[in-house]
């Protein structure tokens, strides 16, 4: 299956970046396609007016069988840049699971945020998952060549991605 990952900040020195080359790296070695998406490259635009940016951002969630974001929590929401990237796409992700991983310095590892994004995949008719991996304390999760250092976040992190795989639209055969 093909599950990209966002990853919906572009703040300078984010940690959200260690938790999406992780969890890159669990979607991998379940035997998925997987690549980051990160909202950096999308650029915040206030327009209507289609870039080839996100042309190409349609093309990828079109293909998707579900995507996972990547977000911290800022002042109990998500952030901006994420919300723009969302909404310059619509049918695409008609259908597909999303599951969400939270970021945060603090103990709640980014739920409220999480608990807000599902209203959003909601309104995009997306399947949001049960299952959110919150990465609490990031600060302290991850050595300094940003390896995890806490193992039972693979267990978390394979129940969402399972979570996202048996709900999957099926393909068709052509």
């Amino acid at each position: 299956m093909y599950i990209p990952i966002i990853l919906g900040t572009g703040r300078e020195g984010r940690a959200s970046e260690k938790v999406a080359k992780f969890v890159s790296d669990q979607l991998s070695l379940s035997g998925n396609i997987t690549e980051i998406i990160d909202v950096r490259d999308h650029g915040a635009r206030a327009t209507w007016e289609p870039s080839p940016m996100t042309v190409e951002y349609k093309r990828k969630i079109k293909e998707a069988d579900g995507v996972i974001v990547v977000s911290p929590e800022y002042n109990h929401g998500y952030p901006g840049e994420l919300k723009m990237l969302l909404d310059s796409a619509y049918d695409e992700y008609f259908g597909k699971p999303m599951g969400i991983c939270g970021v945060s310095i603090g103990i709640l590892g980014g739920a409220r945020m999480i608990e807000q994004l599902r209203l959003v995949s909601i309104e995009l008719h997306m399947i949001p998952m049960r299952e959110a991996v919150m990465f609490s304390n990031v600060g302290k999760l991850f050595d300094d060549k940003g390896a995890i250092i806490d193992p039972s976040y693979g267990d978390r992190l394979k129940k969402l991605i399972d979570e996202i795989m048996s709900r999957a639209p099926k393909k068709q055969a052509v």
